[in-house]
């Protein structure tokens, strides 16, 4: 069993780090409010410390999962970062989702130390993330991942390393894309149905079933018909991460029209006060 040092224990980070304690290793965490750590430490019996230096101190792995590029930054580097605390040959996981260009300047960063980065964000939301059933897409050097790799499994449900370093940043890109059109998609299928006056429960039955069947349509179908926002991944969130999918679009040349047009939509659901409802609120803008 692996010491490990757990930063952020947000929504996702902190049954996260449940699942490392329950699998029989050694976890210090912290996080920058330091009473969710103690109430961390007094539900699953580990440890906390007062900065990021101190949890990575004598580590073998130190995970994170904060909330971007300036947080990601600011947990690594300085002298009450996590970098000044790891020993030589130690490895830091980074499930943030965050941009490639962070990601690559800290995996430089780190190995000036003689320590290893693996980019790894996440896809699953909170109950992935509770039920230890996340899909994790990794870059970084493949000796490191390996050994990383254990680890990550405490959580997962697939862990996958697709190249070097950015490349499980560029990845997550991808499911975000892939996630909006899906929302949209449902959004539209659901308001169509409504005004056609059919039973939309009896419609969405019928129609997963078949080619347009999704995770979306079968985990959100049902709080998108009762109006309900309150769980899930923030619209404040997805717009972030469509914001580094632009971005980065930009700089390779990829043409990403639907997503651009939803992450507008997105800041209209944020105008109208949804900022922290759940993304399926895409629904909400057609409603009116």
């Amino acid at each position: 069993m692996a010491k490990i040092a757990f930063l952020g224990l947000g929504v996702m980070g902190y049954p996260m780090a449940g699942h490392l304690v329950k699998a029989g290793h050694e976890v210090t965490v912290y996080n920058r409010t330091g009473a969710k750590a103690d109430a961390w430490a007094k539900e699953y019996g580990g440890a906390t410390a007062a900065t990021p230096k101190a949890a990575a101190e004598g580590a073998d792995f130190v995970m994170a999962c904060v909330g971007n590029d300036d947080d990601l930054r600011a947990v690594c580097t300085g002298e009450d970062g996590a970098f000044a605390g790891m020993a030589e040959g130690a490895i830091f996981v980074d499930h943030t989702t965050v941009s490639a260009k962070v990601t690559r300047e800290l995996y430089e960063a780190a190995a000036t130390r003689g320590v290893s980065f693996v980019d790894a964000p996440i896809s699953g939301g909170q109950a992935g993330a509770e039920k230890g059933v996340l899909s994790v897409m990794c870059g970084g050097d493949a000796e490191a991942f390996e050994q990383a790799a254990p680890i990550i499994d405490s959580y997962a449900r697939i862990c996958r390393r697709i190249g070097e370093s950015g490349a499980g940043q560029m990845t997550k890109m991808c499911n975000q894309i892939a996630i909006a059109g899906l929302v949209q998609g449902l959004s539209e299928a659901l308001h169509f149905a409504q005004k056609a006056g059919l039973d939309e429960r009896a419609v969405v039955e019928v129609i997963s079933q078949g080619a347009a069947g999704s995770w979306q349509m079968e985990n959100r179908y049902e709080t998108m018909l009762d109006d309900a926002f309150d769980h899930g991944f923030a619209v404040d969130w997805m717009r972030k991460d469509l914001g580094i999918c632009l971005e980065a679009a930009n700089e390779t040349g990829a043409a990403l029209p639907v997503t651009a047009l939803v992450d507008q939509f997105y800041k209209d659901v944020q105008n109208m006060g949804g900022g922290r409802w759940d993304t399926s609120s895409l629904i909400k803008r057609l409603r009116g």
